[in-house]
């Protein structure tokens, strides 16, 4: 149903914005020629009067001295199916309020602003049209407020880093931020509930980040271009969405999928998008076996390529990464990225021979781009190297942008700043037309945009375990479901077996490393080991990595708290099989399962991978105990995770 409602230039205004289930509720006012809202959760507070507005270089805020024109309602409810992912369906259902502005004085410019209300969250966005005095704009700042309880507590990782994202999550009070922050933040507010804040289908525009601004406000700021400005846009222009996902439980929160509703359907056939999983020319640089430049140990030659070939049709494995195979490693390639080319392998690699080889194996080859964030180069490149993959049958590339900046036009940029995002969405856009799907690196963070663009699988964007040997914790992994997650799926690069190489200590138990693969999802899901690790010494584990999908029907996370631990069963898409996955921090626990997602008519047998009692991610991160169990509707199991630990469990329905 859609209804307008018309006003001469009122100044004043307060229009209640339900969900359709009335539990939440946005409170939208007009007064003192400014716009504000307010948000409640079953009459709690979580957002109090918060600010809007947009700064435009050279001029007063749109949002100060205006009016409201009209407003148009609408109710919406659609059921979204998902090509890939978590879940395969996702219910679409809100009630939408559309507010046109106008200032009152010249030079009358005038702006819409777009509220939905859904069960679990509230989203709104800027809509800037063609103005009547110009027909394009220099966004200076967004006056985006979040006005939340600064008694708080908030999860973050800093904004405009060289590492990017990848820092490890603090916990800390939000009154006291004192630097801008990444998205999605989560946060527990006093009164209990939980929210993440986050953004929705970011294009053509800086990421935004929060900080406290001066009226000890949380605001967004949007990351800046190296010429002070936020964007430079073409009107007419709508932001992203701000999204406030909202929960009364941490696992409650996982569960919120709003973030992809807010993104425009494919325009085209994606049917060609294939999930992937893969082993890799990857750790063997890390442990020190190999290297990705040219010399005596080079690992992306030919002949390790062909032996990675024929160990992944060994282990049932559908694809190879192949990293290091052209020119531009030498010397320190983090500052060298000008000399990268992405069409010239180095002479010990014969690109085309390997990919032969591979099709002959019915194995897919992941091609790899490590542009060190010189994207004068890569772009000079793209269409090239993209096309030399697809000639070549490749149909996955892993993007890498290590660099702490970006070189765009001659300058040093943010990652992700508006150049930056255009970047990534140009990469993405020149994939889909090749057939070609992406595993991005240093990438920007994900906002929804895999549901109009699927062949988008994955993402880094956080630590991931090229960090152990130290830089992680054990508590690491069992934030990232309840904050980084919340933004998209992330390779992980799970899988790791060799918990005791000197050059790389991996702080994780045995099991663990098989509970990644389910507790953290990615599209494209690497077993990240040399492949001798899995055959020499754990047949029987990686049998749980040969079989857990990377493409799943529903996602029900059983229990967690943020940072401490976290459960989550999947459903195959393809089968009748459920997966379940558990890790947990320093500190050992007992979990209570009970498996009342299982079919009440049907019989079922677990295979369990769970730390023994003695295991210990430190001394004796091996000790596994491996059993097969019959289980039916509503039972329960006790399992144990271990310190550092975790458990993997795959359920086969019985005939």
């Amino acid at each position: 149903m859609l209804q307008w409602v018309n006003i001469l230039h009122r100044k004043r205004i307060e229009k209640l914005i339900n969900s359709p289930d009335k539990s939440m509720c946005c409170k939208v006012s007009l007064k003192n020629n400014r716009i504000f809202y307010s948000v409640t959760k079953n009459n709690k507070i979580i957002l109090d009067e918060s600010g809007l507005g947009i700064l435009i270089c050279g001029e007063q805020p749109i949002a100060n001295k205006i009016a409201l024109v009209r407003y148009q309602e609408s109710r919406h409810r659609e059921t979204i199916t998902m090509p890939w992912g978590e879940v395969e369906t996702i219910n679409n259902d809100y009630n939408e309020v559309a507010f046109f502005l106008s200032e009152e004085q010249s030079p009358h410019r005038i702006m819409t602003i777009r509220f939905r209300v859904f069960n679990n969250a509230v989203a709104f966005c800027y809509e800037i049209p063609p103005q009547p005095k110009f027909s394009q704009i220099s966004i200076a700042e967004e006056l985006t407020e979040f006005n939340i309880d600064l008694n708080s507590v908030a999860w973050k990782i800093p904004a405009y880093q060289p590492d990017r994202y990848e820092y490890n999550y603090e916990k800390t009070n939000l009154g006291s931020l004192n630097e801008s922050v990444h998205t999605p933040l989560t946060i527990k507010t006093p009164n209990g509930i939980y929210l993440s804040i986050h953004e929705a289908a970011l294009y053509n525009y800086g990421s935004a980040t929060l900080k406290l601004n001066g009226d000890r406000h949380l605001s967004t700021d949007i990351t800046p271009l190296s010429d002070g400005t936020k964007a430079h846009v073409i009107l007419p222009f709508q932001t992203p969405w701000r999204l406030i996902m909202v929960a009364e439980s941490a696992i409650e929160l996982t569960t919120n999928h709003t973030m992809y509703t807010l993104n425009d359907p494919p325009e085209s056939d994606f049917s060609w998008v294939k999930t992937l999983k893969f082993i890799g020319i990857w750790w063997a640089m890390y442990v020190g076996e190999w290297t990705w430049a040219k010399g005596e140990r080079h690992g992306a030659t030919t002949e390790h390529a062909k032996e990675y070939i024929d160990a992944a049709v060994r282990l049932g494995i559908s694809g190879v990464l192949i990293e290091g195979w052209n020119e531009g490693w030498e010397g320190d390639w983090l500052q060298n990225g000008i000399n990268n080319q992405f069409t010239v392998s180095t002479p010990d690699f014969n690109l085309e021979e390997v990919s032969r080889y591979a099709r002959q194996r019915g194995i897919e080859i992941v091609g790899h781009h490590e542009t060190v964030g010189f994207i004068d180069n890569y772009e000079k490149q793209l269409e090239s190297a993209y096309n030399y993959y697809a000639i070549n049958g490749i149909k996955y590339i892993k993007t890498g942008y290590a660099g702490s900046m970006m070189l765009i036009n001659g300058r040093r940029e943010y990652h992700h700043s508006q150049l930056g995002v255009i970047h990534y969405q140009k990469t993405v856009e020149l994939a889909a037309k090749k057939h070609i799907c992406l595993d991005i690196h240093e990438p920007i963070k994900g906002t929804g945009i895999e549901r109009t663009w699927p062949n988008l699988l994955s993402r880094e964007g956080a630590r991931g375990q090229e960090y152990e040997g130290g830089a992680i914790s054990p508590s690491h992994a069992c934030i990232l479901p309840y904050t980084r997650l919340l933004s998209g799926g992330m390779d992980y690069t799970s899988g790791i077996f060799d918990l005791e190489n000197n050059v790389k200590r991996i702080a994780t138990t045995l099991a663990r490393q098989l509970a990644y693969f389910v507790v953290i999802y990615s599209g494209m899901q690497m077993a990240a080991d040399r492949p001798f690790i899995y055959e020499e010494r754990f047949k029987q584990e990686f049998e749980f990595i040969k079989n857990v999908p990377t493409n799943f029907s529903t996602s029900l996370p059983l229990a967690g708290e943020i940072g401490e631990y976290y459960v989550v069963a999947r459903k195959d898409r393809e089968s009748e099989d459920w997966f379940v996955g558990g890790i947990t921090d320093e500190n050992g626990r007992t979990i209570h399962l009970v498996f009342d997602f299982l079919d009440m008519n049907s019989s079922y047998e677990a295979s369990i991978y769970a730390d023994a009692r003695e295991a210990h991610f430190r001394d004796n991160p091996f000790a596994t105990e491996i059993k097969t169990q019959r289980l039916k509707h509503n039972n329960s199991l006790d399992i144990y995770l271990a310190p550092g630990g975790g458990f993997a469990m795959q359920i086969r329905k019985l005939n």
